[in-house]
Formats: structure tokens, C-alpha cells, sequence
């Protein structure tokens, strides 16, 4: 065995003795000063070089060099393939539709929501489903509801002028209610939006009035007020034809739950002997208001931190207008007791 490995072990001597003792060393990068240095240095100075002419700087426009280059490529405007949203709806057979509005592209789109408020919250694990339970009217099946019927009245007499005369509208009023169709798990009523109205007649003698009803207004729905002119003279309330003498602000989504939340857990709570709201405020549609004084006012939490920020009475009271999506006064009023809005008297509906 060991006379077969000598060989190999002979040939790896002889080998390593044939290397040489020193190996080639690689290139070093360090610079030396004396050679790289002296290279790299410029053989005159920047500030020797002369500037350019002066026809040459005259000449330069780059706006013109950009426009001659877009004249040769000759591009497309870019409009032309930029899809753009009608203005106007002209029907569902017109052949340009406006997108829904939840698209992002359409007219109305409007971002949102950034936050879920617990009023919300509470609506949808709570309050909706006690209202359709408190609503709901069980048909069995295979019934079927008797329409609305004649909702106009007929002209009684035998006057010749009563022939082919329209029809008359329901006796105390000039309008038809809504109709309340049968209760479902996707008609249950809901708030859509709030608007706050402050009349300012003070405002014609003194603008000073109407900048401070509209901070109040924002501070209140952050949102900006939007100024009213009045349309006709009117001597028993002071009202001159042209006049800004009202604000309006409009709460709409989730800030619309963060209206009422604090308005039912901070302001009313506050206001000293305050019966509740008139169960006979609706207008019949699903639509209630109610007035807070400019003392009731000044108890939103907006106002109260910076009472002082603002001049002493002019401070204005507001109508509160709250949008529903019922039919009828009934459903609303028992929409707005479950939030909390207290309600006296009998209902008027």
C-alpha cells in the first residue's frame, strides 16, 4: 500500500518545490501624489473661460424648443382619450350615461367616510332592527294589499263648470302625502341629513352679525355656511329686498352622526326646564325641526371653549331640520326617540 501512494506523494513534493517563493502581487490601488494627482488637476481655472456671446443668449428659449419639438412629434391633446362625465343626466336612453356616484370619475363623488361614529354604530346593531320590529306588518302568503284607492276628490254640485274639471287635492292641504309602502328590511327609515337655519335680520344694519352667525354655523357642522338674500320687502319682520339675512349649513354622512351625538349627549341635557321637542313638528313627510335659542346654542362644546372669541349677543339661534328617509311622521318620531330626542304632546299624523 505504501509503495503504491509514493508515487503520488513523490510527483506533490517535486511540485511544490518547483513554485516559486514569492507570489506576483496584485495591482495596489493606492494613488500616488507625485502621478495621479498631478493628472487629474485642470489646466486652467472655470473662471477663465469666457462667457457665452451675447447673440447666443438672446437666441435661447426653451419654451420655443419645447413647442418646435412637440410640432414635429405632433401628439394627441390630451383630452381626447379622457373619459369626462356629462353634466346633465339625459335619460337612461341617452347613449352617454354618467357614471354612479360612487365612481370616482363621476360629478358627485364624494370621498369618504374616514370615520364609523357610535351613533352609527349603534343604528345599524341596534335601532334598525327595533324599528322594523316595531313596523313591520306581517302579510301571509298569497295576500295581496288593497292599492291607495281615489286620493283626489271629485267636485260635488251640478254646476256646468264642475264637468271635466281636474280633480281637487286632499281636503287641508295642496299637496299628497307620501305613500308608506310595506315595511321591509330595506326601507327602514334612516337619517340622511341635517341642516342648521339662522334667520340674522340684524345683519342688514350691521355685516359684523352675519360673519359671526356664520363662524358659529361652521364651528358647529364644520362646514361653511351659505348666505341668503331676501327676495321680497317684508315690513313686519324688517326685511329688505336684497339684503343677506340668513344662514344655512347643511350636515351630510357620517358628520351628520357626529351632529346629533352631541347634540343629544351634551347640549340637551343641559338646557334647564326644556319640555322636549314638539311631537307635532313634523311637516308629514318624515322631515322634523325643531329651534334652539342663541343661549341653547352656546352650549355646543364649539362654542362654549371659545365663548369669548365672540362678541357678547351676537351669538344667533338656529332652526335644526333633520332629514329622514320615512314616509311619514310616525316612523320619523320613532326614529329620533331612539337616538335620544325627547318628544311632548300628541302626534299629529
Amino acid at each position: 500500500m505504501a509503495l503504491r501512494e509514493l508515487p503520488s506523494r513523490t510527483a506533490s513534493a517535486l511540485c511544490r518545490s518547483t513554485r516559486p517563493v514569492f507570489a506576483a502581487l496584485p495591482p495596489s490601488p493606492r494613488r500616488h501624489t507625485s502621478t495621479d494627482a498631478v493628472r487629474d488637476l485642470e489646466a486652467s481655472s472655470s473662471f477663465a473661460v469666457p462667457p457665452p456671446s451675447a447673440d447666443l443668449t438672446k437666441d435661447y428659449d426653451p419654451v420655443a424648443r419645447s413647442k418646435t419639438r412637440r410640432l414635429k412629434q405632433k401628439p394627441l391633446p390630451p383630452s381626447r382619450y379622457q373619459f369626462r362625465p356629462p353634466k346633465y343626466n339625459r335619460g337612461p336612453l341617452h347613449p352617454h350615461q354618467p357614471p354612479p356616484p360612487s365612481d370616482p370619475s363621476s360629478r358627485e363623488f364624494q370621498p369618504g367616510p374616514f370615520s364609523l361614529p357610535r351613533l352609527e354604530q349603534t343604528y345599524q346593531s341596534t335601532i334598525a332592527e327595533d324599528l322594523l320590529t316595531l313596523t313591520y306588518v306581517h302579510t301571509p302568503p298569497g295576500y295581496k294589499r288593497a292599492g291607495p284607492g281615489q286620493r283626489l276628490r271629485e267636485w260635488t254640485g251640478d254646476s256646468p263648470y264642475y264637468k271635466n274639471r281636474p280633480l281637487r287635492p286632499p281636503r287641508g292641504s295642496s299637496a299628497l302625502r307620501l305613500l308608506t309602502p310595506p315595511r321591509t328590511f330595506r326601507n327602514i327609515p334612516e337619517i340622511t341629513k341635517v341642516v342648521l337655519h339662522s334667520m340674522v335680520p340684524e345683519a342688514q344694519e350691521n355685516s359684523a352679525n352675519l360673519h359671526v352667525a356664520g363662524m358659529a354655523l361652521q364651528a358647529l357642522t364644520n362646514v361653511r355656511a351659505k348666505a341668503h338674500k331676501a327676495r321680497h320687502n317684508v315690513v313686519g319682520w324688517n326685511l329688505r329686498e336684497g339684503k343677506y339675512v340668513s344662514l344655512t349649513a347643511e350636515v351630510e354622512r357620517e358628520d351628520t352622526f357626529h351632529f346629533l351625538s352631541k347634540l343629544v349627549d351634551v347640549v340637551l341635557p343641559k338646557i334647564k326646564e326644556w319640555k322636549g321637542v314638539s311631537a307635532t313638528t313634523g311637516d308629514l313627510s318624515g322631515n322634523i325641526t325643531f329651534g334652539l335659542t342663541p343661549d341653547q346654542v352656546a352650549l355646543f362644546p364649539e362654542i362654549e371653549v371659545n365663548y369669548d372669541s365672540y362678541p357678547p349677543k351676537m351669538i344667533p339661534g338656529c332652526h335644526i331640520t333633520i332629514h329622514t328617509s320615512a314616509t311619514n311622521d310616525r316612523d320619523a318620531l320613532l326614529l329620533m326617540q331612539s337616538i335620544g330626542i325627547p318628544f311632548y304632546g300628541k302626534l299629529n299624523a
